[in-house]
């Protein structure tokens, strides 16, 4: 078995061994997709084929659509030259279930697969055509939060978009650089209506695609670069939205375990490609089957029929509700306490954290108990139904390969927005007393352990990848596991990083928890096992 258009001739024996095919005529839905395309999508990763492409299949599987989807790869191009041309943008979703089944399906809706290279004329030149189309309806992406941003981590212009700004749509180098060229030439097509929509992991995700495009507009027709009418046209919804979304779906990078089912089952081809951009990309998927994707209806020139593909659409007010729900309180908090702690106490699994008591419950107490009260229901969602997903089905499932030291990435960057929220609306809440909040500063005091980079039997580990690691861990370099300190000395030591609003969302002194998150600190480095005690302790 091949996965590519000759290997899926023989259809039989891909059935048999469990796939689902698909049953549309591919050839005809490339010819009409590359035609009259009606959606693109920027970032062509995993959960892109997990999900987006997935959604596409469906409406072309139930006759809904005839056109399929484009995908586009503007940072990393070997994921597109490596991975899918050689496949012919084929590939294969292994849903897992938490009841331990497995579903095999060859996603087939990808029409074209493009490279976003302004130096590679071939290609930028075809970016440009189907950007050119009136029947573009939308473009999507995951390009993650990184993406949007014009400045590196100390908050300096990036140099290809001062480059950009300067050089003008011609031939950016930057990626939303890239992204505004191509709207510059629907504009100059006959401003041609599109929606933009951000399907990425992150707060007001549409806000910021369009404060990033936007800043290219403003500076090209500030500069002549540009026609003048342009900025008009970005800041003209009815001819250019930015709507918003809240995505959910856990997509981890493709397993081994995985990998040895499609090879049992006499799949070739199978060898992962890691790029030059160290982008770990296969020829396979594996999500969960959960998958949550609210977006704002606000779409100029129509959409398809993704309601049918199981998406919610609605109005700004409540994506932004349900965004909140997830990443403040049901979903995003809870994974961050079991990757701090999972990094701690040696686990590699997240869902084998869900077997251990004092886990489940820290992070039963921290979503039900202390999370909860400040959820707005946003009524397209059930919040404590999310929850009950989440707790009982999602994150147990061990058939999901994903780990505490993946999710442990950028815990610097997520801190604020996922407990920082919930101690905020405490603060401004009449009802509820911020210092009944007991293990948000647990998960705190947690990751400040986590900085020394010592679990809790003493073992040295790495940290996961954080953009702010050289700024946090000097903090705790006068800390050794087992050597006794006193909470004078630890508050002396730790209270700039404590006063930092843009980590906690808060400052945590003058929110009157950071002695909570000392005291806890200080148990934990008291000796070997005192993270584990002190969890214990806590969650009881």
């Amino acid at each position: 078995m091949e996965l590519t258009n000759k290997g899926l001739e023989n259809k039989e024996t891909w059935q048999s061994a469990g796939y689902t095919l698909p049953s549309f005529d591919r050839e005809e839905m490339i010819r009409k997709t590359k035609e009259n395309p009606t959606w693109i999508h920027f970032g062509a990763g995993n959960i892109f084929r997990a999900f987006q492409a997935a959604a596409s299949q469906k409406l072309l599987n139930e006759g809904v659509c005839d056109t399929g989807i484009i995908v586009a790869e503007g940072f990393d191009y070997e994921i597109i030259e490596k991975m899918y041309r050689p496949h012919d943008n084929l590939s294969v979703l292994v849903t897992l279930k938490a009841d331990g089944n497995v579903e095999k399906t060859v996603v087939s809706s990808i029409a074209e697969s493009c490279i976003l290279d302004s130096e590679n004329d071939a290609e930028y030149v075809r970016m440009k055509e189907i950007f050119a189309k009136p029947s573009l309806q939308l473009a999507t992406f995951t390009i993650t939060e990184k993406g949007y941003s014009l400045v590196n981590g100390k908050g300096e212009q990036l140099p290809a978009v001062s480059s950009d700004f300067a050089a003008g749509p011609e031939k950016p180098a930057s990626y939303i650089g890239k992204v505004a060229s191509l709207l510059y030439a629907r504009f100059k097509a006959g401003e041609l209506p599109i929606a933009m929509v951000s399907t990425d992991n992150c707060s007001h995700n549409g806000e910021k695609l369009f404060a990033a495009v936007h800043a290219f507009a403003k500076k090209w027709t500030e500069n002549g670069l540009a026609d003048a009418g342009f900025l008009s046209y970005i800041e003209n919804p009815e001819k250019v939205s930015f709507p918003w979304s809240m995505i959910d779906k856990i997509t981890p990078r493709p397993d081994a375990s995985v990998e040895a089912i499609l090879r049992k089952d006499g799949l070739a081809g199978l060898d992962p490609v890691i790029t030059s951009k160290n982008t770990y990309v296969a020829p396979f998927v594996n999500a969960e089957e959960s998958e949550y994707l609210v977006i704002e209806d606000l779409f100029p020139n129509g959409r398809p029929a993704l309601e049918k593909a199981g998406m919610i659409f609605t109005d700004r007010e409540t994506v932004n509700k349900v965004e909140r729900m997830k990443v403040c309180t049901c979903l995003n908090p809870l994974h961050t306490a079991l990757a701090v702690y999972g990094c701690l106490l040696g686990f590699t699994r997240i869902s084998d954290e869900m077997k251990d008591a004092d886990l489940k419950k820290l992070v039963e107490i921290i979503g039900y108990r202390e999370g909860l009260p400040v959820v707005t229901d946003p009524g397209v969602l059930n919040p404590r139904e999310f929850i009950d997903t989440v707790v009982q089905v999602r994150i147990p499932n061990p058939f999901m390969p994903d780990t505490p030291q993946r999710i442990a990435t950028d815990t610097s960057q997520k801190l604020p927005i996922r407990f920082g929220e919930t101690i905020k609306a405490y603060m401004a809440s009449e009802q509820l007393d911020v210092h009944s909040l007991r293990l948000i500063p647990l998960v705190f005091a947690g990751w400040i352990r986590y900085l020394m980079a010592v679990d809790d039997e003493g073992n040295v580990f790495e940290p996961s990848s954080d953009p702010l690691l050289t700024t946090v861990q000097p903090y705790v370099a006068s800390f050794k596991l087992g050597e006794a300190v006193s909470a004078e000395q630890a508050m002396t030591a730790l209270r700039g990083l404590l006063e930092n609003d843009t980590i906690f969302g808060v400052n945590l002194v003058k929110a009157g928890l950071a002695d909570l998150v000392v005291e806890y600190f200080i148990q934990m480095v008291s000796a070997p096992g005192q993270v584990r005690k002190t969890l214990q302790k806590y969650v009881k």
